[in-house]
């Protein structure tokens, strides 16, 4: 399971996806904190700034701190803070809460310290801004007589203390709380987000996979023997091509699983009838219906060499096909093997009324060649012209150079090839002729074993013919070096 292509899939989606909320969530943190508590300070110089006013007005109009407590109590009540006013003896003369009244207050040996990180302002004039450093305190001072206010030096009448802490009901809707609520919805959202992920990157990889599941699955049965399995993949991407490389994949194996077939099959059919007619020879010869005269011993003598001829040919196409046919390539003269492989099919050929012709320039360069393979394939080619050309028809053996390579040519006036059967002359066992006979058909094996010598030498073999036109056979050799 941990192995398997779709969890994999599943684990790399779902870790991009939590790296990259995680990522989202703590830089919308970072800066949601920074945010907040920036509001949160510049908040608070704003409601000192207000009290301290309110505390400067109420002192103006009345030359001292007379009935102040009540404001006290509705600032810290407005502001949703702790408010404490000293005088000049540090002897508490408000408190919004009214516990420190009449007791002397002092911030740094008091067990209540009121402070937090703000720091002390003053009030000169009516009109002057309120000046904040590490302590949340502000002496209060009085201007001196009116026309004294821009050479006196103020005088101060007091402290003013406040808590940077809400309570009460305002502490539910304080910066600090609604950072947490952010952060409680980032949270919940992060994995909201994460699950939801879970589900799609889930599907997806099961969309993913499926195909790739359906060629593992195809390919599994297709080791097995089950050539018709093929997979259905309509997408034209990198998956669609690869299901249409292994349906291809499939026909070939198939195709060639087909053939095989067929070549057993034949194969057998053809070591049958020479096996037959010898055993029905001995047979016939033991029972004494036949003399073992000369005559009889002649029939067996051309079943045998049928027999080791169609041997020999099979041996021949195993070792081409599987690509280790020995040959011993070196610089040749065409012209000489051509010449000699037409002298050897002129006798067949004069006794069925074909003849054969050459015709070569006056000089062909020569081929890097196994003497012995071509000349088998040069054999092959007129025996077939000559099997498939009546009585009365001739056959022309032609050669040139031509980029590279020398072609050799084998024309034959016979009855031609139908345009159906002219693609599948070089597999093995086929024969144009379905009736399968030797005069006409051979072993289906000659046109096979041609090709694969020819491609072996890093030639070319092709064949043009038309019904009632004869046909031309033709083959590239490699120029010698």
């Amino acid at each position: 399971m941990i192995h398997s292509f779709k969890f994999r899939l599943m684990a790399a989606f779902l870790l991009v996806i939590v790296v990259t909320i995680g990522t989202i969530y703590l830089f919308v943190r970072q800066s949601t904190g920074g945010e907040i508590q920036q509001y949160e300070e510049q908040g608070e110089e704003i409601r000192l700034a207000r009290i301290e006013r309110s505390l400067f007005l109420h002192y103006s109009r009345w030359g001292d701190w007379q009935d102040i407590q009540p404001y006290v109590e509705q600032m810290g009540t407005l502001f949703g803070q702790r408010v404490v006013l000293t005088d000049t003896s540090g002897v508490v003369i408000a408190d919004s809460k009214k516990e420190l009244l009449g007791k002397q207050y002092h911030p740094n040996s008091s067990g209540r310290d009121l402070r937090s990180g703000r720091g002390k302002g003053s009030l000169e004039t009516p009109y002057s801004s309120p000046e904040s450093s590490e302590k949340m305190e502000s002496t209060i001072q009085a201007p001196g007589p009116q026309e004294e206010t821009e050479s006196t030096s103020p005088q101060s009448v007091g402290t003013l203390y406040t808590s940077p802490e809400p309570s009460g009901e305002t502490a539910s809707t304080s910066p600090q709380s609604l950072f947490q609520s952010i952060n409680r919805f980032l949270l919940w959202g992060g994995l909201l987000a994460v699950a939801i992920a879970l589900v799609i990157t889930f599907a997806l990889s099961r969309y993913i996979s499926a195909p790739i599941q359906a060629l593992t699955l195809s390919a599994k049965r297709l080791g097995q023997g089950d050539f018709s399995q093929r997979v259905k993949f309509n997408s034209k991407g990198e998956l669609g091509e690869l299901a249409q490389t292994f349906n291809s994949m499939a026909d070939d194996l198939e195709q060639a699983e087909e053939l095989r077939r067929k070549m057993v099959a034949d194969t057998a059919h053809e070591l049958r009838t020479p096996l037959s007619n010898i055993q029905g020879y001995l047979e016939a010869i033991g029972d004494g219906v036949i003399e073992p005269d000369s005559a009889t011993i002649h029939s067996l003598y051309e079943e045998v060499t049928l027999l080791s001829r169609l041997v020999d040919d099979l041996q021949d196409l195993a070792l081409a096909e599987a690509g280790e046919l020995k040959m011993f390539p070196q610089p040749a003269d065409i012209s000489g093997l051509i010449h000699q492989a037409v002298a050897g099919a002129s006798v067949q050929a004069a006794v069925k009324g074909v003849s054969v012709a050459v015709a070569l320039p006056a000089q062909l360069p020569e081929v890097n060649i196994d003497s012995h393979r071509i000349g088998q394939v040069l054999r092959n080619l007129l025996k077939n012209a000559i099997a498939y050309t009546s009585q009365g028809g001739s056959i022309t053996v032609s050669g040139r150079q031509r980029d590279g390579f020398v072609e050799v040519g084998v024309a034959d006036s016979g009855e031609g090839i139908p345009a159906e059967d002219l693609p599948n002359i070089f597999e093995r066992f086929y024969r144009v002729d379905k009736s399968r006979t030797r005069a006409t058909g051979g072993s289906g094996l000659g046109l096979t074993i041609a090709r694969r010598l020819v491609e072996a030498h890093g030639g070319r073999i092709e064949a043009r013919s038309e019904p009632g036109k004869g046909s031309n056979f033709t083959f590239t050799l490699p120029l010698a070096e």
